[in-house]
């Protein structure tokens, strides 16, 4: 009876294309960009701009990484559904690299030109951060927000692996509770810590549960999904709990858990109100157009933000300061997705030769 009922596909949305996820990547961006200039990059030592009330708050923006990260587990498989495995690959490449091989090429000018030592930077360190895959060869990332990147690369590594055969809802379903099985395995030590590489526990249940979530989404709410959002849901709070004890220690400052589990129980509301569909009279065309820009702000925006305070602060007032920073991150963030992202795109694609569905 389930299974019959899970192959019943819903109607996709008059578009194709769900307008409130760009919203909510506007949100996240914002909330990581103002985490950065006014409380950790102070906090860290390496911005002389502190903001006392402001940083209250925005000391919770590292969250928008977790939002992030249950977005991408949504619409990751989303787009790889019915892709052969290349047109699967070569998506990823053509979303991801132009705009960071700019970003990376950026931070690291800057750093070197006007850092004045604060980011030191090599050249092998540079040429393996174009890679992405700087961190199988312990190589420092160019720009701290760049962690972020290996460990969607291991997510889209269990995605393709689920386009080397049929994607079915049944299929994603095994491999999600599998993977939420073996991170629990992990957490209590059952598992060596090598497991980790495959495993990426420490954000699985995001990526998992947006995964779960974009089942809902494509065929509607089924016990067994809304379960494992559920545990998702335990095991983010549970792991959110801990990260803030160590935002704590790095920091040497206040992190409310009641705060941090409200906002990480929001981000799974909101969500799954996506999945449901309930959330479509919100979606405005418009919101495209800022959310192309989230991506290449997220990758530009902080050492070289840091470097224009340090090198400012003391000459104009830090709030304008850190609003005109801000605007031309945004600037910048336009011209990479305008002159990099959108013409680059369909002639990378035909380079790699991509398949079906580019």
């Amino acid at each position: 009876m389930g299974s019959v009922a899970v192959r019943v596909e819903r109607p996709a949305l008059v578009g194709g294309r769900l307008y409130e996820i760009d919203l909510l990547r506007i949100f996240a961006a914002v909330s990581v960009v103002l985490y950065h200039y006014l409380f950790a990059g102070y906090y860290k030592v390496v911005s002389p701009l502190g903001f006392a009330a402001p940083g209250l708050v925005a000391r919770y923006g590292y969250l928008g990484v977790d939002l992030f990260f249950l977005i991408s587990g949504f619409v990751v498989l989303l787009s790889a559904w019915d892709r052969t495995p290349r047109s699967f690959v070569v998506s990823r490449v053509v979303r991801l690299y132009p705009a960071y091989w700019v970003a990376v090429t950026l931070t690291a000018l800057v750093s070197v030109l006007f850092g004045a030592g604060r980011f030191p930077i090599g050249f092998v360190q540079y040429l393996g951060n174009l890679t992405m895959l700087n961190s199988l060869a312990d190589l420092d990332n160019v720009d701290v927000v760049y962690w972020t990147l290996w460990a969607e690369l291991r997510f889209y590594a269990i995605v393709f692996a689920l386009t080397c055969f049929t994607i079915t809802a049944r299929r994603v379903s095994i491999l999600l509770w599998a993977w939420l099985g073996l991170t629990a395995l992990f957490e209590y030590g059952v598992l060596p810590a090598g497991a980790d590489l495959v495993l990426n526990t420490q954000y699985s249940h995001y990526f998992i549960a947006g995964m779960a979530l974009c089942l809902i989404y494509r065929f509607g709410p089924r016990r067994s999904w809304l379960v494992l959002v559920g545990l998702c849901l335990v095991n983010a709070v549970y792991r959110g709990v801990q990260f803030a004890g160590d935002v704590e220690s790095r920091f040497h400052t206040a992190i409310q858990r009641p705060v941090v589990v409200v906002l990480i129980a929001l981000i799974f509301a909101v969500m799954l109100a996506v999945a449901l569909r309930l959330t479509t009279r919100l979606a405005r065309p418009w919101f495209v157009v800022l959310g192309a820009l989230t991506y290449p702000l997220y990758l530009i925006h902080a050492h070289i933000g840091f470097i224009v305070f340090e090198r400012l602060g003391d000459q104009v007032n830090k709030y304008l300061l850190v609003g005109t920073t801000t605007a031309a991150m945004v600037g910048a963030a336009y011209l990479i997705n305008r002159y990099v992202e959108r013409p680059l795109a369909p002639r990378l694609k035909r380079v790699l030769g991509e398949g079906r569905r580019g």
